[in-house]
């Protein structure tokens, strides 16, 4: 499953909201060395109650508008 996603970063508290088919995410880390990447997919993974190994990021690593993959790959 592919879903999109809105990235904040450097805020004061965390929150995970749906608006529409997007998520909007803030998280307290900042955009600098995949800091914020991380914990973003650690928050969608909790959210989806999957290991955060089955959640990448598709597009979007240098940007707030990210296009993320939650589920098990299969791998051949």
């Amino acid at each position: 499953m592919h879903i999109k996603v809105r990235v904040k970063t450097g805020m004061k508290k965390e929150s995970l909201k749906t608006s529409g088919s997007r998520f909007e995410i803030s998280v307290k880390e900042k955009a600098e060395r995949n800091q914020a990447n991380a914990r973003v997919v650690a928050l969608v993974a909790a959210h989806f109650k999957v290991r955060v190994k089955d959640v990448r990021i598709v597009s979007g690593h240098h940007s707030a508008s990210k296009m993320l993959s939650v589920g098990r790959t299969s791998q051949k």
